[in-house]
């Protein structure tokens, strides 16, 4: 049982029991936000996909989707640390990556104004959730509800710790010393760099502006009074906490390309010449607290809250016509060195990054991304083997092998991120069942690309004189490849999309190809019958175009991959309709 210790009783040993419990408090609080934070990323995990793939170059949607991606998360340093992957693996450009950084910034006050809540007097209420939440999620049988119970729960810890970081600072509303000492604390320099050097600590800007917000609710004012007042002596400390808060992004441009770097540097120059700004203007208004926000708001903590919230929507106005121009500035502090990032002539992965991985909705969707481009990537590769056959070009066979070899290590770097996925605690249902597919998916295609391999060595028969084809073969070859490509395109785009009515006109093309095969096989017997073909061909003949039919089987294969796990597109067909 927690106790609180009377302001009149307080020795060395009952603070340093009352800071242990504030910051066992704070440690709840922390967790509460990372079980509501991974429970609702598992909830949006379509919508938040879908968020980002509307990124374009309206302003406002940048800033609305960082913003809400942000509330979701409830970390604008999550978010950030997102935006440095995609604009790391190319995905995102400069300018829509600064938009959705501005965003993020409001959407993280979200967590102050439930700070803040903890003045209200239904806070004794509201921490039932907890066990509420608990109680339901223990009986739910459906993964979504039990999701959605520990969201609650979350929430309701959140306010459970609320309550113990306020009863920690009780005893300490009435202790004049406890009371002179913050009072002391009053040069803005010192105030704002601890803004800023307990979030680093903490790693949380929500962290230190929630204690603010607990002290400020239990009476105890940083930096005393201004004219009978209350100073902004706590302004100060959340002005640096939103510098402070830039240090995971900067930590996140390790192994980062230099727009990726860049993206850190625009968020660190934001938050930045936002304090500064209204780090001047406090200076010049010292009686800003008291002049607004007290008159305007009753209780202390939502005056901190709201004034979080204004700073950040404030300087996203200001600042938001002039993004072009944090980009050039970004890029004048860290210049291209072309010398440094040289191709090495490895074949790379393009749109996935270790910083997706936290998120696995998103690190899904850029890993279909790679498979797509490693499906085309395949099917170049068919298209070389195919005309070298035409052609009786043996040169093709080491391009073919080449590209063969480049797509075998981008498949082992694939599958490896993908393991590091699915090893993430926060992996959905969803994310699961589509990673599953994914893998089945990425066979198929390695399955198409030996098929190409086999199409060489035909071609090196006929080069060595071994077998020879009329004019029509090379005809017919050309029909039925051209039946193949076209599959490919609405197969991968089935399965890309889990569409259904796709999966039908796949169907329906491999039957059409199944039938062109049986068709040039009678054909290919009517030439031997009457002498056009050596019969030494036949053998080669009905493997070429057995393999052909076999590439469109692997490539239906990856069509009908969207049904082995059909309760993970329940939300996409539900959100699709």
């Amino acid at each position: 049982m927690i106790n609180v210790i009377s302001a009149s009783s307080l020795q060395i040993g009952d603070i340093i029991f009352q800071v242990v419990q504030l910051l066992a408090g704070l440690g709840a609080f922390l967790i509460g936000v990372q079980i509501m934070s991974d429970s609702m990323t598992n909830l949006a995990n379509v919508g938040m996909k879908k968020m980002f793939q509307r990124i374009g170059n309206n302003k406002f949607v940048g800033v609305g989707i960082g913003a809400a991606s942000t509330a979701i998360i409830q970390s604008s340093s999550v978010t950030t640390v997102m935006v440095v992957g995609f604009v790391n693996a190319g995905v995102m450009t400069l300018q829509q990556a600064t938009t959705i950084i501005m965003g993020a910034n409001i959407g993280t006050t979200i967590t102050a104004q439930i700070a803040a809540l903890q003045s209200f007097d239904f806070m004794q209420y509201v921490i039932i959730l907890t066990f509420v939440g608990f109680f339901a999620m223990s009986i739910a049988k459906s993964e979504k509800w039990k999701t959605f119970w520990n969201l609650i729960a979350g929430l309701g810890l959140i306010f459970l710790a609320l309550e113990v970081m306020s009863m920690a600072v009780e005893p300490f509303k009435e202790s004049q010393q406890i009371k002179d000492l913050l009072a002391s604390i009053n040069n803005p320099f010192l105030l704002l760099l601890a803004g800023v050097l307990l979030t680093c600590l903490l790693q949380s800007s929500s962290a230190v502006t929630t204690i603010v917000i607990v002290m400020a609710s239990g009476g105890l004012i940083i930096g005393g009074t201004v004219d009978g007042g209350v100073s902004n002596g706590a302004l100060f400390v959340i002005l640096g906490s939103n510098i402070g808060t830039c240090i995971t992004a900067i930590l996140a441009m390790t192994n980062a390309n230099t727009n990726a770097k860049r993206s850190a540097i625009i968020h660190l120059l934001f938050n930045l010449l936002g304090s500064v700004i209204f780090f001047v203007f406090l200076m010049l208004w010292p009686t800003f607290m008291q002049d607004t926000l007290n008159k305007w708001f009753v209780e202390a903590g939502t005056q901190i809250a709201m004034f979080h919230t204004f700073f950040n929507v404030t300087c996203t106005l200001v600042f938001l016509p002039f993004t072009h121009l944090f980009v050039k500035l970004a890029t004048l502090i860290l210049p291209d060195k072309k010398a440094k990032e040289s191709a090495t002539g490895a074949p790379t992965l393009k749109y996935v990054d270790d910083r997706f991985v936290a998120t696995p909705s998103i690190a899904v969707h850029q890993a279909k991304k790679e498979v797509r481009e490693m499906g085309d990537i395949i099917m170049q590769t068919c298209d070389e083997a195919v005309l070298g056959f035409v052609k009786t070009d043996t040169s093709k066979e080491a391009i073919v092998a080449q590209r063969l070899q480049e797509v075998g290590v981008l498949n082992q770097r694939l599958v490896q991120y993908l393991v590091s996925v699915s090893a993430n605690v926060k992996t959905s249902t969803h994310s699961e069942g589509t990673i599953s597919n994914l893998y089945y998916v990425m066979g198929d295609v390695l399955r198409v690309g030996d098929l190409s391999h086999n199409i060489t060595k035909y071609t090196q028969k006929v080069a060595n004189g071994e077998v020879t084809f009329s004019e029509t073969v090379y005809v017919e070859v050309q029909k039925l490849y051209s039946k193949v490509r076209e599959l490919y395109s609405v197969a991968m785009d089935c399965f890309l999309d889990k569409d259904f009515e796709l999966l039908k006109v796949v169907e329906s093309m491999e039957e059409e190809i199944d039938g062109i095969r049986r068709d040039l096989v009678n054909r290919h017997i009517e030439r031997l019958n009457k002498g056009e073909c050596n019969p030494a061909s036949n053998g080669v003949f009905i493997n070429l175009i057995g393999n052909l039919e076999r590439m469109a089987d692997h490539l239906t294969f990856i069509a009908e991959s969207i049904t082995k796990h059909p309760d993970t597109y329940t939300a996409t067909a539900t959100a699709n309709n």
